[in-house]
């Protein structure tokens, strides 16, 4: 038996940006061992693995190269985009997943997919050692949600210049570690970078779920609700935020970059 498998970079305007992803299709549900293994051999932060249900919704889970993941965004803003590129579903017709945070639909403006996502606010926390002498630069707040650390930087120079020590940050037993800061460029709010070593991704390009946390946060430190992110990391990437509650909206983009036989 052989699959179809797609490489495709989310949060992207352009070819070779934004954050790659792999998406595969699948007939029925398939062993974990052997989706760990494909997402190892794709070596990209996540690679998806979609099931049709009766419905027409599908059963979503993402893997990095070493673990399962619980919230993806830009794997699922992949998946979404095979989905209406290879015509599987209209264009019309909005994408419904099942995930084990919950059910995620998204849906397309235009040339650009929009996802409803959970808020993940982060909670004002005292940072461990660990987490300050990784990154060896100072911070105004650090709070953390059920995933991830959130560090707010001085400014946009500090975020790009974090150098941060990855195995301190892997003893730290969350997924990730978001370092934000006021962005200084015309039509951005905030930037970000995103390092998640313990889950495989040293640092991520565009991580959707983190501004699952950034959303909240900025929204309530600049006083809207409607907010654009950047974040920095060497492909970089836009993601726009709207903060709906206990619910966030992410927008980006999305192109195939390859389309192969998994054999």
């Amino acid at each position: 038996m052989s699959w179809i498998i797609y490489q495709v970079d989310a949060f992207a305007d352009r070819p070779f940006s934004g954050n790659p992803a792999g998406v595969c299709i699948l007939e029925r549900a398939a062993p974990e061992k052997w989706m760990q293994v494909v997402a190892a051999e794709m070596n990209v932060a996540e690679t998806a693995f979609l099931v049709r249900r009766d419905d027409g919704s599908y059963d979503l889970r993402w893997f990095t190269p070493t673990v399962e993941v619980d919230l993806c965004g830009h794997a699922t803003l992949a998946s979404a985009h095979v989905l209406w590129d290879e015509r599987i579903l209209p264009v019309a017709e909005r994408a419904r997943f099942h995930t084990k945070s919950g059910e995620l639909t998204a849906w397309r403006e235009g040339d650009t997919i929009r996802m409803d996502f959970p808020s993940e606010p982060v909670t004002s926390s005292a940072a461990p050692a660990a987490l300050t002498e990784a990154l060896s630069v100072p911070f105004s707040f650090a709070g953390r949600n059920r995933m991830d650390w959130l560090v707010e930087v001085a400014d946009e120079a500090a975020v790009k210049a974090v150098r941060p020590e990855l195995r301190a940050l892997v003893t730290l037993g969350v997924r990730g570690v978001i370092v934000t800061a006021c962005s200084a460029a015309p039509g951005r709010d905030f930037v970000s970078r995103f390092f998640a070593p313990g889950a495989g991704v040293d640092e991520d390009s565009v991580t959707g779920s983190a501004h699952c946390a950034l959303a909240p946060y900025w929204a309530e430190k600049l006083g809207k609700d409607a907010l654009t992110g950047y974040q920095a990391s060497v492909r970089g990437g836009t993601v726009w935020c709207t903060l709906k509650g206990d619910r966030v909206v992410l927008g980006g983009r999305a192109i195939t970059i390859l389309r192969a036989k998994l054999l």
